[in-house]
């Protein structure tokens, strides 16, 4: 199977309904950059490969989990709201991040400052993911301004992005990772 098309090459794509649509439509920036978010999320994982750590097979199962229903997420913003969504996001999906976080905050240290996005190379990655996520939400936002978003996804796009910074943190500590206070005397 071929993976090209040639049908966006006039700056055109189809959504998932197969309604053309410019290629910078707000509604293929809000699921691009889901896609996007996804891809840093896996980027951050694959540094992960040649590490080994107590807890490491349960991160990456939670971490699939999100990247899965971030996947549905993007599926969801490329549908059109006349159109019938074959998966839906609902809020246990959300529940989960949360029960997730609220699991890895337990082991970390409690934060007194603001930290700078550092550490290893996957948690310096999830943190570059998490700014990823806050961009699809204020897309997502956007998209909602013109068109009725589901506002689940609002939702879990603004607690993905905390997720992805408890797990950058829980990753960083797990591997032995300094973590970098925010200096206020600049």
């Amino acid at each position: 199977m071929r993976i090209y098309t040639r049908k966006g090459d006039k700056g055109q794509t189809s959504l998932i309904s197969g309604q053309r649509v410019p290629k910078n439509d707000l509604r293929v920036e809000a699921y691009g950059t889901c896609d996007e978010a996804n891809s840093v999320i896996g980027l951050a994982l694959s540094f992960l490969d040649n590490t080994d750590w107590a807890e490491k097979e349960a991160f990456l199962e939670a971490m699939h989990r999100a990247q899965t229903i971030l996947f549905h997420v993007g599926a969801e913003l490329a549908t059109p709201k006349d159109k019938e969504v074959t998966w839906k996001l609902n809020k246990e999906h959300i529940d989960e991040l949360e029960a997730q976080m609220d699991e890895w905050d337990k082991s970390l240290e409690m934060l007194r400052n603001f930290i700078l996005p550092s550490g290893n190379s996957a948690s310096s990655s999830l943190h570059m993911a998490r700014t990823v996520a806050r961009r699809a939400e204020r897309t997502a936002i956007a998209l909602n301004e013109q068109e009725e978003v589901n506002p689940l996804v609002i939702t879990y796009l603004n607690r993905l992005s905390d997720f992805l910074f408890i797990g950058a943190r829980y990753v960083n500590q797990a591997l032995g990772g300094k973590e970098i206070p925010l200096k206020a005397d600049v």
